[in-house]
């Protein structure tokens, strides 16, 4: 057997020695001083290295965008928002004091804020391209990874109804357009015709997004309207989605996510809200999410599935394993937005990359807080 020549190791053994001669030359005190850097650089965190809150049952969100103005947002307005998100949380947390499920729990949250006009969901759904209605939402469960979904739905008045219907009465998980209107309403849901979802503001917000095609005034394509207008107010500070995760008395994990889309968008687009894994994860042992920002990213990025496998497989804690998506991750796809993230053990984060997240928890003893303003929820936290 013919022996190959070890020519390689000459010049790599010269590089180490020299490395080390060098090393071994600088003074005492400077070796020790690089030493600590090295090990300081080792040590330095990736992510956040605590949660938002601990010993939280239930948390919501009302959207991911441009954050409301304490400046420009009035006492009564302030208010609105405040008790829309709270109003929620005190519904989920009926079923939790009973010893009901997290499932339960979620949709309950949910339902409050889809029949309030404030948030892109339900009542205040925002309109398609074509001055239509196409609603989408999804609910699972974590102890077993079931779940439920509708996508472009128009007549149900509680998306998370039909989202919650396909859990339970059906074999699929995912049910589309007409098909799961019809579901809907076969299985004895609540339906409306398309004026129910109209609201005036969500109407001046096309109008603004259809000028803004034309060259005019308010931005780009689906943008918003400009300034703090009514639209602006309803439109940019509230868009996205909504959204719950909850643990019950169990440690079984749910969460639940709802939403209207985005103002002038294509009709048959669907976004992440009713993928789960995208918008919606709940597994128990490591999270229940729910997601709210530019969906498509959010899709593409595996959002909230990424999120649960980084702390199943890489032991990340929940706030860790949420910076690391939505902060460092999504952003770098072209899109930003934000998660509310629940472990089994009551720990809780709530990061985002755009300028603000409209959200709220509510802990084991009871207390409730709610976060609209940028100083109580700034980017990128």
């Amino acid at each position: 057997m013919r022996i190959r020549p070890l020519t390689w190791l000459i010049p790599a053994l010269a590089t180490a020695a020299a490395v080390t001669a060098t090393t071994l030359a600088l003074p005492r005190g400077e070796r020790a001083a690089e030493d600590r850097a090295a090990a300081a650089a080792d040590a330095r965190p990736t992510g956040k290295a605590r949660p938002d809150a601990r010993n939280v049952v239930l948390a919501v969100h009302g959207g991911a965008g441009t954050a409301l103005d304490r400046d420009k947002t009035t006492p009564e307005r302030e208010k609105a928002y405040r008790d829309g998100l709270t109003e929620a949380l005190r519904a989920g947390q009926k079923v939790l004091d009973k010893g009901g499920s997290s499932v339960d729990a979620v949709q309950g949250a949910v339902m409050k804020l889809e029949d309030n006009p404030l948030f892109n969901a339900g009542k205040g759904a925002v309109f398609t391209a074509d001055a239509g209605h196409e609603l989408d939402a999804s609910i699972m469960r974590g102890s077993d990874l079931k779940a439920g979904a509708v996508a472009g739905v128009k007549s149900l008045r509680n998306p998370i109804e039909g989202a919650r219907a396909v859990l339970d009465k059906s074999k699929h998980v995912l049910l589309a357009g007409e098909g799961a209107d019809d579901f809907g309403a076969r299985h004895g849901l609540r339906t409306v015709t398309q004026d129910y979802y109209w609201t005036q503001a969500r109407w001046d917000a096309l109008m603004a997004a259809k000028e803004a095609e034309k060259g005019g005034k308010g931005g780009t394509g689906a943008a918003g309207p400009p300034g703090d207008s009514p639209a602006a107010l309803a439109d940019a500070q509230s868009k996205g989605t909504v959204g719950a995760v909850a643990v019950d008395k169990r440690r079984d994990l749910a969460a639940a996510t709802s939403t209207g889309g985005l103002t002038n968008k294509l009709p048959g687009r669907v976004g992440d809200s009713p993928l789960i894994g995208a918008g919606t994860y709940a597994k128990n042992g490591t999270v229940a999410a729910s997601a709210t920002g530019a969906g498509e990213v959010f899709i593409r990025g595996a959002a909230t599935a990424t999120l649960s496998n980084l702390m199943e497989f890489k032991g990340m804690g929940v706030a860790k394993a949420a910076y690391e998506v939505i902060v460092k991750r999504l952003p770098a796809l072209g899109g930003d937005g934000g998660v509310i993230a629940l472990a089994p053990d009551g720990e809780f984060d709530a990061p985002h990359s755009s300028p603000g997240m409209l959200h709220g928890y509510l802990t084991e003893d009871g207390k409730v807080v709610t976060k609209i303003f940028p100083d109580e929820t700034p980017p990128n936290s």
